[in-house]
């Protein structure tokens, strides 16, 4: 485990952390007026690789071969010009950290970062994080990359699960939740949707269907599975050419089709590496979920009467209403999508660039 000091003082401003993989959602604006809760869990920290944050460049002022340099295939709006290597915590777990008042402009309802980070060190007043609690923002602290430093906490180097341990223990991520507008009482202004991490984890897995169809029609399994990518795959790949068939691949399932094309594949949620076959075929290609939603694809847990717990007489049962369902079609985060397609390289394809700019129609004919 590790803690975060201020670079300039040596000051302690976080708890004992263990390190996680970055959410896929970390970067999310979900709807408008949305209540998200806390990205990260307590004890937990994420390093996002890429800069993020302010000063910006807009695509006129970059060379493409300088955004190639980056990853980045496609035109975008801006790039961040900011340090990499942001580590992201929850807000509960900061520590001897002040706002800085000045700092607080560019918000709707509340601090969204834009004018750079707007939390000091108590103890010596350098800027060190930038807290996000804005609406449609999932609610985090960023600490600042070039201001903090990690120092580790005891000698023990705890190793990440292995995929049999997080088979017998993991969580599956629901596929629909409820869903609060920015400052609503407990009871009002609250709906039940679609959960905002599986519209981000499929928008990015979106982005590596289309880059694995190779330009042909893509099949996935029926179900829920089916729910969620297949109305987007027809719509945007064209119809005819023989189908690429997508299935579910991962620990502890079964061996898969030898003649798979894709294999939808979790992602480690503390490393962050996607699971490989043990002899992966040659021409399969891997689309990575985050862990808790493949898990749920694979394992759906069924809305059954739970035993009681708390004061309860053991044996008691509850009888809550299964969640009910959205009343909407899912659609996959637009923002997600185009984050990861345009840092494919089979986005220089011709008829990819064109489902890039054709982005905004595809959004009003609810594919996203």
């Amino acid at each position: 485990m590790f803690v975060f000091v201020c670079a300039g003082c040596g000051a302690r401003l976080t708890a004992p952390l263990s390190q996680v993989a970055l959410p896929v959602h970390a970067h999310q604006k979900y709807g408008n007026g949305i209540q998200l809760p806390v990205l990260m869990e307590s004890g937990t920290f994420a390093v996002d690789p890429e800069p993020w944050g302010p000063p910006w460049r807009t695509w006129e002022e970059i060379d493409p071969d300088e955004a190639a340099a980056r990853g980045i295939y496609a035109p975008v709006h801006a790039l961040s010009d900011g340090a990499p290597g942001a580590i992201v915590i929850a807000p509960g777990d900061t520590r001897g950290t002040l706002l800085i008042p000045e700092k607080g402009g560019g918000y709707c309802c509340g601090l969204d970062g834009a004018d750079g980070p707007n939390m000091a060190c108590e103890a010596c007043g350098l800027p060190v994080a930038s807290r996000i609690d804005d609406c449609s923002l999932w609610q985090a602290v960023w600490l600042a990359p070039n201001a903090v430093r990690r120092r580790p906490v005891d000698d023990t180097d705890a190793a990440p699960l292995s995929w049999a341990e997080l088979m017998a223990g993991g969580k599956g991520t629901p596929p629909f939740e409820p869903i609060a507008t920015w400052g609503s009482r407990v009871g009002s202004n609250r709906w039940w949707s679609w959960s905002p991490q599986w519209e981000a984890a499929v928008g990015r897995a979106l982005a590596h269907l289309l880059a694995a169809s190779e330009g042909r029609p893509v099949t996935v399994p029926g179900g829920l599975i089916e729910e969620v990518f297949q109305r987007a795959l027809d719509a945007l790949l064209p119809a005819g050419p023989p189908a690429r068939r997508a299935v579910l691949a991962g620990p502890g399932r079964p061996a898969h089709d030898a003649d798979a094309d894709i294999l939808l594949v979790p992602d480690h949620p503390q490393t962050g590496e996607t699971w490989t076959p043990a002899n992966p075929a040659a021409s399969a290609y891997s689309v990575p979920l985050p862990f808790g939603v493949w898990l749920w694809l694979v394992l759906p847990e069924p809305y059954l009467t739970v035993p009681a717990s708390g004061g309860m007489p053991d044996g008691v049962l509850r009888d809550d209403l299964p969640a009910p369902r959205p009343r909407h079609r899912f659609r996959a985060d637009s923002g997600a999508f185009q984050h990861t397609l345009v840092r494919l390289p089979a986005v220089r394809s011709p008829w990819l660039r064109e489902i890039l700019e054709n982005l905004t129609q595809h959004m009003r004919a609810g594919h996203f």
